[in-house]
């Protein structure tokens, strides 16, 4: 069994190293999308440093939702 405190970050890196690369190549049309995982990541990362465990579920939520 997980803890939040490890998944969110496992997830933060999917989206970082995994998918922005991704909407990057794509060019203009991946913007949109890019713009929604920055907020979100700097959102999960104001979370896990002011421990805020409702900030971090939800971030974590919408990051799992970001899909290639």
């Amino acid at each position: 069994m997980s803890s939040l405190g490890t998944e969110l970050p496992k997830e933060m890196a999917r989206v970082r190293d995994e998918l922005m690369p991704i909407y990057e190549s794509i060019g203009t049309t991946g913007r949109f999308a890019l713009l929604m995982m920055r907020a979100e990541l700097d959102r999960a990362t104001r979370a896990l440093a002011e421990g805020d465990v409702i900030t971090m579920i939800r971030s974590y939520e919408a990051l799992k939702g970001f899909k290639e």
